[in-house]
Formats: structure tokens, sequence, C-alpha cells
């Protein structure tokens, strides 16, 4: 910047040549220069207020920006002080056998209150009673009109319901996406599918957990990102469960059972195809676990074909006559003397309703269910061998059956396995094992010796594991359990054109503080068929049943469990695709006769 001077030499000399006063000259150049001080001071300050100008309208955009934002989308739970993972909420299907879903994922909404934001909180809380009735007013009212910042009103709502509290208008009351887990069939295979609930929740997000059943046990899968499109696929028959729920149900009612249980497994997969437990409950809406002071059998949450630990009675007599056979002690038509009296130390057994068969054959002790034939093979066998047997039956561990419930039945063995022991277990009292357990221990029968484990999975062919007994065993096992159908004590149980056989079998139940009552038992009927071609093994157990017929009140599974069974094979065995196999009649008598 050039610097004019005040009183330039030139111009002085010249004023004074010309008589002018040289101070007027300086007095100029002040004014000039104070004028371009004053210009320079201005242009300086109207571009500082320019530069302020820009800052205040970026820092206004950017607030406007960011409220917009805000008043666009949902708040933020407050108590998530801290990042953290993002939850995930994708959750596996899962699918019977055939591809039919049988749980599946729904996007839905939560409902959650801010109560500093919210305008009328005495309204808002007559509303949100009106729609949803469980609420109670009073807590609501002095949660919203209190010191709290946020509380949930409810995790889950229907559209309707949400279409309901959107109009109440109020800005405190606010929604919350969710994706729920929902099972589209209502109560069919409850116990196996158990139930689901939320894990970490946000306001924009909810984790779904397995609480029971497959959705637990396979909790991982179910929850892996990675299996997002790949359901679980179970083997059950989502048909074939409806028939058994239904039937079992019916059963259940007229023989005025406190529960029922029925296993269809395949004998040679292992594959559960239908499992259902009486009373059951709505998965969609798991209740709560019972307290304290309550009979575990008596919710509905109880799964009686895993978790029931029961005597199961005579249906334990073939494992003893195939044993006995195995090992080459007798065959089918060995001679057995069942008469009396028969003691072991001091106890004396006997024989249902007293009764006395003299000597028969090994198949007719089955066939008439005798206690002391029984008791007589297993003297023979020993208690060491028994326990052997047994073991290799799976009869000693819970079962691999893959629901969590299943690791909660394991057996009851008695703590000392002497000769006692070794009689009453061989016609089924004095060891305690679930229905699931006893599938598997026919299954082996059923499909000519070999162990297969019961399993919920599908599976391609026959999953045999190692053999438990010869196949000649398996074979007299299999017609001596046919003749108890055709002349023993489960006559009620033949299907026409499905060859049924199987073993019935009647036990005390035991009082909780030990004992046995006199009027309550567990008859069960185990199965398997068709009997020319074993493929399916069905177990049927009812809790307490009593019906009174020809004038008698009847407990027996002859009477109970026999006829149920007999039922659900009619109508289950045209869905799993068995024909029914016609013996051809006699024709008619035809005499020829000449004119």
């Amino acid at each position: 910047m050039t610097r004019t001077p005040l009183r330039p030499l030139a111009r002085i000399l010249d004023a004074r040549a010309r008589g002018e006063n040289p101070k007027a000259i300086e007095r100029e150049n002040i004014h000039k220069r104070h004028e371009d001080m004053k210009d320079r001071a201005r242009t300086r300050a109207e571009g500082r207020l320019l530069v302020l100008g820009l800052f205040f309208f970026c820092a206004f955009s950017v607030v406007g920006f960011r409220m917009g934002m805000l008043a666009t989308s949902e708040a933020q739970e407050p108590v998530a002080s801290a990042p953290g993972a993002a939850i995930a909420m994708q959750r596996a299907n899962i699918v019977d056998r055939e591809g039919r879903i049988l749980a599946t994922n729904l996007d839905t909404y939560s409902v959650y209150a801010q109560p500093p934001l919210m305008i009328d909180p005495v309204a808002a809380a007559d509303q949100l009673v009106a729609i949803f009735p469980d609420l109670e007013k009073e807590r609501l009212v002095k949660d919203f009109t209190g010191n709290r910042k946020f509380l949930w009103i409810k995790k889950r709502i229907s559209p309707e319901q949400k279409q309901a509290v959107h109009d109440i208008g109020d800005p405190g009351i606010l929604f919350g996406p969710r994706e729920m887990r929902l099972y589209p069939n209502g109560r069919l295979a409850a116990h196996i599918l158990g139930g689901s609930s939320f894990g970490r929740e946000g306001v924009s997000a909810a984790e779904v957990i397995g609480v029971a059943g497959v959705e637990k046990q396979f909790d991982d899968y179910l929850r892996d990102p990675a299996n997002g499109t790949k359901p679980l696929q179970l083997s059950l028959d989502l048909t074939v469960q409806a028939a058994v729920e239904q039937v079992l149900f019916g059963g259940m009612k007229i023989m005025n059972a406190k529960g029922a249980s029925a296993v269809l497994m395949n004998a040679h997969t292992g594959e559960v195809i239908s499992a259902a437990s009486l009373p059951s409950f709505d998965p969609n809406d798991r209740p709560r676990p019972p307290t304290s002071g309550f009979d575990p059998s008596d919710s509905p949450l109880f799964n009686r074909y895993v978790q029931g630990v029961y005597e199961l009675g005579s249906v334990f007599k073939i494992f003893t006559a195939a044993q006995a056979v195995q090992l080459g002690l007798v065959n089918s038509n060995t001679i057995i003397d069942t008469s009396g009296p028969m003691k072991i130390g001091r106890f004396p057994i006997g024989e249902f309703n007293g009764k006395n068969y003299g000597k028969i054959s090994v198949a007719d002790v089955i066939v008439h269910s005798s206690n002391r034939g029984t008791g007589r093979l297993a003297l023979q066998i020993g208690a060491q061998r028994q326990q052997d047997f047994l073991e290799a039956l799976g009869m000693f561990d819970p079962t691999p059956f893959e629901i969590v419930e299943a690791k909660g039945g394991e057996p009851l063995k008695p703590k000392k396995w002497g000769e006692l022991s070794t009689v009453t277990i061989s016609y089924g009292h004095g060891l305690s094992t679930s229905p699931m357990h006893l599938a598997a221990g026919y299954a082996a029968i059923a499909n000519g010796g070999h162990y297969v484990s019961p399993t919920i999975l599908r599976k391609n062919g026959p999953q045999y594991g190692p053999r438990v007994m010869s196949d000649n065993a398996a074979k007299q096992a299999q017609n001596m359990l046919r003749r108890v159908v055709t002349d023993g004590t489960a006559s009620f149980g033949d299907v026409k054109g499905y060859d049924v056989a199987g073993k019935t079998g009647t036990a005390d139940k035991p009082k909780p503080r030990g004992g046995y009552y006199d009027d309550k038992v567990i008859a069960t009927f185990a199965t398997f068929f068709p009997a020319y071609d074993p493929k399916y093994v069905l177990i049927v157990t009812l809790d307490e049943p009593s019906i009174v017929a020809y004038g008698e009140k009847r407990r027996t599974a002859g009477w109970t469990a026999v006829p149920v069974a007999a039922e659900l094979i009619g109508r289950i065995a045209p869905l799993l695709g068995l024909r029914p196999r016609v013996e051809p009649e006699a024709g008619a008598a035809i005499t020829l006769t000449s004119n």
C-alpha cells in the first residue's frame, strides 16, 4: 500500500509561489487519508459480517436438517447409554418332513411410552386400557405422571391394535418394529416346537430366542444369519400329527384320563413321525410354569412322552422273553411252569386277579401276561445279563431325542439290583422309563434286532445302531406280540388289513411319598404295524384312565389304551402310505346240478 505524505514538497512550494496557505494542503490530505481508512474499515466489517452470516446459515441449516431427521425417525431407548452389537432379528423357519411350515416369523410392532413427551397422560391411559383390557389404569397413570422417561406398554400388538393406539394421537406413545415368532398351526406339535420369547430388546428391534423344545435345542442354528433361508426340517408329518392329536384327545376324554401321550416312530430310521402329549398349550401364547406346590404333570407344559418317567408294567415282558430266546435258554414253544406259589425272599409274586395259568409255553406267557412265568425267565437270565440287555436298549439313560426336555427324562432304576428287582423289572415294575424309551425298545424288535436312536430330524434311509438281539429272537418276539392281539389281552387292538402286534401294560401309579394308589394306573399299549412287515412303532399311554364297561369299572390297558391305539392306527395308516392287506375270502359254495 502506497502512503501519501501529508505535506508534499512540490505542492507546498507551488502553493507558496501562488500565495496560498500550505496548511490547507495538509488538511486536505488528512481528510483524504481518513476517508481511505473509513473505506478500508467498512470493507473489512462487511467481509466479517458476510462470513458470520454464512456461518449462522450453515449452523441453522444443520440444526434444521437434524431436527427433521429426528422428527421422522424412531426415538432411541433412554437406557441404551453405550453402543453394542446389532440385534439379530432373523430366525430360520421350522418345517415338517414335507416342507410345511411349523414355525415362521411375522413382522409386527411394539408400543412404548415416553412420558415427558405426553400431552394428556390420564386420557391416554383411559384409551390404552380400552384397547388392552389386561392393563391397569392406575398403574399407567402412575408411570405416565411420575419420573419415568421410558416404559413398555406392549411388546407385541396386532395391526388393528396398532391403528387404535395410533388414533389416540398422543406424541408420547410410540411404536417400534418387531419380528415375532408365529406358530400357524396353534397347539399342533406344541411340545415338539416348545416356544420362543424375546431376548435382547431395543425400541427398533428384538432378539427372538427359543425357550423350550426344538426352538431351544437348535437355537444356535435357528439364530445363525447364514441359515436364514435354510429351514430346520423335522421328521414330523403335519397331517399325521393332526390326526394323532385329534384321536388321542377324544380317547383321553372317553377314557376319563388325566393325561395322555402317543409316540409314532419309524422302526428303521428312528424318525419320530408324530409325538403328542395332552393336555397341551398354544406356543403362540405359552403359559407360565406352575408355581411350587403343584404336581409337574398337572401343567400343560409337562411333556409326558419324554419327561413322564413311569413304571410301564407288562409291556416290558417281551424284552425278557426276547432276551431268553437270544441267550438260547428257551424258544417260543418252551414250557414254563407259572403255577404258584412263588416267593422272592418274603415277597410273593402273584398274577393279575389271582389267576393260575399252570404250565404254558413262553409264547403263552406273553399272551396271558403271566408275572410268574416272566419272573422265572428272568431268574434264568440273571441280574447282570438283564441289566446289560436293558442298557443296550437305552433304558438307563435319557433318550437322545433332540428336544431339551428329553434330558430331564432320567430313568429311575433300583440302587440294589437283586433277585427281587430282577423279577419285578422283568414285568415292568421297579424300573421307570418314558414312553420314548419304550418306543426305541420296541423298534429294536420290529426292525430285526437293531437299536435305533429316536430323532426329531428327517433322515434318509435306515439308521441302524448296534445289534441288541438276533434276527431269530426278534422274529419270535414279533410273533408272540402278534398273538397278544389275536388271542390275548389286546384283542381290541386289531385293525383289519394292518396286522397289529403289541403288548399291554397296566401299572399302579406310585404315590408322591411312597406306596401305590389302589385306584390309579398308567395304562400303556406298545405296538408296531404291520406285523408281517413292521415299519412303525406306536406307544399310547393314558394317565389314570377309567371307563365303565359291561357294568364294571375298567382301568386296564386292554380296555383303555388299546381301543385308542386301534383307532389311531386305522386313522393314520393310510396317511403313512400303508395299504391294507386284504385276505381273500372263500368263494361262495356253488353246487352244479344237472337237469
